[in-house]
């Protein structure tokens, strides 16, 4: 394979709303490019991108795939993304990496949701980006409309570098307003004609034309100099102005494309080679201490790692970014992040499951490597002698989470490396195991993206699993004061068991200094493990309890608040008062009192107003502002407490408190009644009490269960 330098490679995500021909539009570069012979179809499940088993199934893409083409002495590195919300992990580590986004909309829709919601993360980097039209050879097709649309979402920096002249079922012409041509493609398309513009087109051509140029020009002092110098610029010149816009986030060309009907897009290809921005003209990464990271190909040897793959009888595949330096089989890198020895083994271009094995890479380039034992997704490597370390990519929070279960109980530990194995490969997939629910949590973005994984465990790693309602970890704690007692006696025979204990319980509050009505000989406060904490006083006198019993009390104490007495929640905040007693010179030993310590802290606690708490979550959404009312109503039907309302970059945003067990039932409704158009975050605030209705369901459904049990 041809080696190119660092200026003639170009890195390019093709992102945008599924069903935008984002898969086809990769089939066609690769076919125009010579690369491929002939052209695969979605329908047909032989596209190069479009590899994996569940794609097949489902008829879209589910991961990003990595592809490259060849173009007039340019490389073009090309990585295919899913157009779902749900797989938004995958789209963020392309567009990390890539240098340019080519942002497909559907010109029968015009601008979706899915358009919408990955434009935030391409807006958020900053990234150039060409807006294309596609399926402009469909009967719907309205590009007009689709323009229009685009400048409403993403600004006036949507600016029209062709446009159709027929669209719709004949569709088979477009007009170039930098090249100032009309490109008319044969039946089935391929190479163009290029025509004169028609004299009919003249007049709207000039005008998107000298719109152009001015453009262009806004971008660059000298341009602008030359611009009123001359009136017009020419094409070198427009590319020059072009590029600085793009780079700005200040210019977003919009090109004319028939991918499944191969029109337009050797001429994107074209611009991608001469006006998209490489990556040495890029700004530079920089690292976790805000050091920048040239693209030099003579400079130290630094990749990042933006994606992990794990194939059946293949192994685990590392894809990477060549930062800085090179990288050339045999060499031994560094991980920075786990400080470990890596080596490069073989090196890959990647083209769908195809890999192309090559000697070496140079800055600015993406490939992939095989059996990197301790690298994963987000780890920096590099050359001996230096110490960087790559900001990481920041994944998306989960937005909806449910408990897993394997049905054969055989599997668990299978179940627990394997999804450990999945996380690696997808890191907005988060696993964790709730030990007072007795729980394993799978937390993702959507019900798709949990149904996917449940996929894959059935498929791939022949493991049959259930998804059950995720249980809620409330804490209990009390409102007032409450005196117990309990004796433990019990006979058989020989020695037997005998512990009295006299304890007074009291709730704490931030703050609140605790007064005790009793002596208090020794005081130890523990921190909770779960939050909170427990103070415990010795106030024995007289010796009616001796000293080495009472850490047997207090271990009583603190297994009952293991499982508390209302609902088996964990218990907190809470003072405990040992103050009396009596026991025995034969039969008294540590079993003894620490029952009796148990059952009196359980007596104790029903006298002392139990109160149930909730875990609360902040909660933000933001949103289309017409849809405001719906999320409002919404929430306020789950229990939210609205707490502030705010916009940010022509959405609204609604800030609320709510708790996690309606947010486990919100999270669809929210997403349904928005057609996914709002971006939700969620994370834990506080405990706050559960209303008392509520509280006693709890506590009923708890103690009928114990029955049952029983």
């Amino acid at each position: 394979m041809k080696a190119y330098d660092e200026k003639h490679i170009k890195n390019i995500a093709l992102v945008g709303g599924a069903k935008t021909g984002k898969t086809t539009l990769a089939e066609t570069m690769l076919f125009e490019a010579g690369l491929i012979n002939r052209r695969g179809s979605v329908e047909d499940k032989n596209t190069i991108s479009d590899f994996h088993e569940i794609e097949h199934e489902r008829g879209n893409s589910v991961y990003a795939t990595s592809l490259h083409t060849e173009w007039r002495d340019y490389k073009i590195n090309l990585i295919d993304t899913p157009g779902l919300d749900d797989f938004i992990g995958e789209v963020l580590s392309a567009v990390r990496v890539c240098d340019t986004a080519v942002m497909l909309l559907n010109a029968q829709h015009g601008v979706e949701v899915g358009a919408e919601l990955i434009w935030n993360y391409v807006d958020e980097y900053k990234k150039p980006t060409i807006f294309a039209v596609n399926q402009l050879d469909h009967e719907y097709s309205d590009f007009n409309s689709t323009v229009e649309q685009a400048k409403a979402r993403f600004g006036k920096q949507v600016t029209i570098m062709q446009y159709p002249i027929n669209q719709g079922i004949g569709f088979d012409s477009i007009i170039d307003l930098l090249k100032m041509t009309m490109y008319k493609f044969p039946k089935g398309g391929g190479k163009p004609e290029k025509l004169p513009i028609p004299e009919s087109e003249m007049e709207r051509a000039n005008q998107l034309h000298n719109e152009l140029v001015e453009r262009a020009a806004e971008n660059d002092e000298k341009l602008m100099e030359l611009y009123f110098e001359k009136g017009n610029l020419d094409e070198d010149e427009m590319r020059v102005g072009i590029k600085k816009g793009m780079m700005n986030h200040d210019i977003f060309p919009v090109f004319c494309l028939s991918a499944k009907q191969n029109m337009g897009s050797g001429r994107l290809m074209g611009f991608i080679d001469n006006v998209a921005p490489s990556a040495i003209e890029m700004p530079f990464e920089k690292t976790i201490d805000e050091k920048e990271i040239p693209c030099n190909p003579s400079g130290p040897t630094v990749l990042f790692v933006f994606k992990t793959l794990v194939e059946p009888h293949l192994g685990k595949l590392t894809f990477f970014k060549v930062l800085s330096g090179e990288v050339v089989v045999g060499m031994e890198l560094n991980n920075s992040n786990t400080n470990t020895t890596e080596r490069i083994g073989q090196l890959f271009i990647m083209d769908g499951k195809n890999r192309n094995p090559i000697e070496r890479l140079k800055a600015g380039d993406i490939g992939s490597t095989l059996k990197l034992k301790n690298t994963q997704t987000n780890h920096t490597l590099h050359g001996k002698g230096i110490e960087v370390q790559i900001k990481p990519i920041e994944f998306p929070l989960p937005r909806i989470r449910t408990a897993i279960v394997a049905k054969n109980k055989t599997d668990d530990e299978k179940l627990s490396e394997v999804l450990s194995e999945i996380h690696m490969e997808d890191p907005t997939l988060i696993v964790s195991y709730e030990r007072e629910t007795k729980q394993v949590l799978l937390l993702g973005q959507g019900e798709l993206h949990l149904a996917v994984t449940k996929w894959r465990l059935a498929h791939i790693y022949k493991m049959e699993i259930e998804f059950e309602k995720p249980r809620i970890p409330y804490r209990e704690t009390i409102l007032k004061s409450a005196n117990a007692s309990y004796k433990h006696k019990k006979q058989s025979g020989g020695a037997g068991q005998f512990g009295e204990v006299y304890i007074k319980i009291e709730p704490l509050f931030d703050g609140q200094p605790l007064k005790s009505e009793y002596q208090v000989r020794d005081k130890e406060e523990v921190q909770l493990p779960w939050g909170g904490k427990l103070v415990f006083n010795n106030c024995i006198t007289g010796g009616v309890i001796d000293s080495r019993f009472i850490p047997s009390i207090m271990k009583g104490v603190m297994d009952k608040m293991n499982v508390g007495p209302l609902t088996g929640s964990y218990v907190r905040d809470i003072a405990v008062s040992v103050y009396d007693g009596k026991m025995h010179p034969v039969d008294s030993n540590d079993i003894s009192f620490k029952i009796a310590g148990m059952m009196a802290f359980r007596d104790a606690f029903h006298q002392a107003e139990p109160q149930l708490l909730e875990p609360i979550y902040d909660v933000e959404i933001e949103m289309p502002e017409e849809l405001m009312g719906d999320v409002m109503s919404e929430l306020q039907s789950r229990r939210s407490v609205i707490t502030g309302m705010d916009s940010r970059g022509g959405y609204q945003v609604i800030k609320a408190k709510t708790p996690l067990a309606e947010l486990d039932k919100s999270s669809v409704s929210l997403r349904s009644i928005t057609q996914g158009r709002a971006r939700i975050k969620s994370v834990f605030s506080e405990y706050l009490p559960v209303p008392p209705e509520l509280q006693k369901k709890l506590a009923e459904d708890y103690h009928k269960n114990i029955r049952q049990d029983d």
